[in-house]
């Protein structure tokens, strides 16, 4: 499995731990920064990390921000991105399950850690259901 991670100022942290723990779990990551705490646009790197599911570079991106809001909109401007942001667990499944997402957008200052790794693993292990959701994000492209 191949991974595209990016994130700002706010989730840069968590990103690092990120990296570190799914390369641990044998998964090729694409990093894409930022690489400090200093004040960042989050565009910056949630474009290149959207560019690389949109070209099929890789199989899903993770994107975090202080919200997991600018991220994921940002996200979603890219053709074929189908980019989710996600609080809960629930939310990573269903977003899977229903949507095919294949971005997760999380809001590093508002969840710990540990459950950001249980959402990721969530939103990575859920296949897609197709059946009566295909006809429905086959919808979604403007």
């Amino acid at each position: 499995m191949k991974i595209a991670i990016g994130a700002d100022h706010a989730g840069v942290l968590y990103k690092e731990k990120l990296v570190k723990y799914l390369t641990g779990k044998g998964i090729d990551i694409q990093d894409f920064g930022t690489f400090s705490t200093d004040s960042v646009d989050f565009p910056d790197f949630a474009h290149p990390t959207a560019e690389a599911v949109e070209k099929g570079e890789v199989d899903f991106g993770i994107l975090l921000c202080g919200s997991g809001q600018g991220v994921n909109m940002t996200a979603n401007k890219h053709k074929g991105v189908r980019s989710a942001l996600c609080w809960n667990t629930d939310i990573a499944r269903l977003t899977r399950m229903h949507n095919n997402a294949n971005v997760i957008a999380l809001p590093a200052r508002f969840v710990a850690y540990e459950y950001a790794v249980e959402m990721i693993e969530i939103f990575l292990n859920t296949e897609f259901e197709g059946g009566r959701h295909e006809k429905r994000v086959g919808k979604i492209p403007c």
